[in-house]
């Protein structure tokens, strides 16, 4: 079992060097809930078959061990060969390494799976789309349960809880390429008709309310950007623009449902289908989303992001961002 072992944890971190340097697309649901299976196979055999074998292994030692001290006693010989009966029986029921390293993680391993896959998942923002609301290094935490409960790695949802709502910010499947995860901001549930046109963001043909805020200075690109504040699903919504950006939208790619949007000089107009979401970044012309790939299908959700948890260049940002 050990040679086995050893090939099966050699399998797993294969795995993750190969995703680690890029060479394929890693699923780290799925490695999860692989690691749960072989290890919880692990700890079953340890409490029916392996530790019951130990433990008959160490009372047939321990009954030698006394038949050899009683034959000592008849013969008058009472040095004392051989380790004490507890400590025959502490060798005998300790685990190997491969059980160690399989069996003993399976408590842990599933503690985490159910939380990360049923509670909260913890994400970083990778990206500067979502300054000024999210920064570059946040570690967030991801309310799974939310919008309803998902089976892991498939994501099929098996309990309904809330829809998400306007001004929501959610987590999702980036639609081009599923194994990578996105965050943006809900703007366009479905049925409504999104614009944004001269950089302004309309819904179902009205303005969203607009006021300007004092630039924001953007420590990465050592600029500033004109900062405003928007209502979106009652929410006060930091957003930035840059002067130096067009207001069309660049190579759009040619996305499923395309057919639901009209592309002008002066931006973007869609019409939101059934079971989709549209989205937007906060930093509006440094955000790759909804205006260039398409809509959001209520399938690759998720969770709502609610809560950095982290952030190792600015403890400050710890809270609710919202």
């Amino acid at each position: 079992m050990g040679a086995l072992t050893g090939v099966v944890l050699a399998a797993f971190a294969g795995y993750g060097i190969a995703w680690y340097v890029g060479a394929i697309d890693g699923n780290f649901a799925l490695l999860l809930l692989l690691a749960v299976v072989v290890t919880g196979a692990y700890w079953v055999a340890e409490r029916w078959v392996f530790l019951p074998r130990r433990r008959a292994a160490a009372e047939r030692a321990v009954a030698e061990a006394r038949r050899r001290r009683e034959e000592l006693a008849r013969q008058g010989i009472t040095a004392d060969h051989g380790d004490p009966e507890e400590a025959l029986r502490r060798r005998f029921l300790a685990q190997p390494w491969w059980l160690d390293w399989t069996a003993g993680l399976f408590p842990v391993i599933l503690a985490v799976f159910l939380l990360r896959s049923f509670l909260f998942e913890p994400f970083k923002i990778p990206s500067g789309s979502m300054i000024p609301t999210l920064r570059v290094g946040d570690l967030i935490l991801v309310n799974k349960y939310h919008y309803g409960i998902r089976l892991p790695v498939v994501n099929t949802k098996v309990v309904d809880n809330h829809s998400p709502q306007r001004g929501d910010v959610i987590v999702f499947r980036y639609p081009p390429q599923p194994s990578l995860d996105y965050i943006k901001r809900v703007v366009g549930v479905p049925g409504d008709e999104v614009a944004y046109l001269n950089k302004r963001l309309f819904i179902n043909g009205q303005p969203v309310p607009r006021t300007a805020e004092a630039d924001f200075y953007d420590a990465e690109a050592m600029r500033y950007r004109k900062q405003f504040v928007e209502e979106i699903g009652g929410r006060r919504v930091h957003t930035l623009l840059d002067d130096e950006r067009p207001a069309f939208i660049p190579a759009a790619a040619d996305f499923p449902g395309r057919e639901h949007c009209r592309y002008t000089v002066e931006g973007v107009t869609c019409r939101v289908p059934e079971g989709h979401y549209f989205v937007m970044g906060d930093n509006r012309d440094n955000s790759l989303d909804s205006r260039y790939w398409g809509f959001v299908p209520e399938r690759n959700i998720v969770g709502k992001a609610v809560f950095v948890w982290m952030n190792f260049g600015d403890l400050g940002r710890i809270g609710a961002f919202e």
